[in-house]
């Protein structure tokens, strides 16, 4: 008996090591992919139209104004949708992630192991949407200026993705101003929430990292 416990120890002993060894090898790839330039050289304007990346840490959002000549969010995220939808909105938060995460998680206690396999080997996604008023810069938002072209590909890629125009399950959010949408896309390590914001700052053509899977490889590229 003494033996096979010893056995299984080692065993677990094992498992451990390699699973650590496994995860130190990705947060390794994740912090090299994601300072590999895409779109070298892209300088931001001194005018334009101002978005803001924000992060919570773990999590990032594009944050965009509500109306400009290029695109009407009203349109496709009407603040009917939410509960408080009577104040005056000047901004969307729009981000993208797995849906167990963003549906069973509103705090870090409510992770489960489970949420955790279902996001790593690969689950449907939402889109995160809430509405804010006249958001100001500060260490965990970041104020970013593109041309008026470039904010025209980041409105498109996200519409590309979206399902902006087509029938869509709403999902209660957090909070009495933010909604989930279905939205298209499979979450998975290689394909995380960081990822989607980074390429969708690619297709626009700012200067971002090649594979951006945690929050500190988008940010790392958005000035202070």
């Amino acid at each position: 008996m003494a033996a096979t416990a010893q056995r299984a120890l080692r065993f677990a002993g094992k498992a451990l090591a390699w699973l650590a060894l496994a995860l130190g090898l990705f947060v390794l790839a994740g912090w090299i992919g994601s300072s590999i330039p895409r779109n070298s050289g892209w300088t931001e304007p001194d005018d334009g139209i101002a978005i803001m990346v924000e992060t919570n840490g773990v999590h990032t959002a594009l944050v965009l104004p509500l109306v400009t000549p290029q695109k009407d969010w009203r349109r496709d995220f009407p603040a009917s949708d939410i509960e408080a939808s009577d104040a005056p909105y000047t901004h969307v938060s729009i981000s993208w992630g797995q849906r167990e995460v963003f549906l069973e998680t509103e705090t870090w206690a409510d992770l489960r192991l489970s949420t955790v396999w279902h996001a790593m080997a690969g689950s449907d996604a939402l889109l995160h949407v809430a509405h804010y008023i006249r958001p100001a810069p500060a260490a965990d938002i970041r104020r970013l200026t593109l041309r008026a072209h470039e904010y025209a590909r980041l409105v498109a890629a996200i519409e590309a993705q979206a399902r902006i125009g087509r029938q869509r399950r709403m999902y209660p959010g957090y909070y009495a101003q933010d909604v989930f949408y279905e939205t298209g896309g499979s979450y998975h390590l290689g394909n995380t929430c960081n990822q989607w914001t980074g390429d969708i700052l690619a297709e626009a053509g700012v200067e971002t990292g090649w594979w951006t899977p945690f929050a500190g490889g988008v940010m790392k590229w958005i000035p202070d």
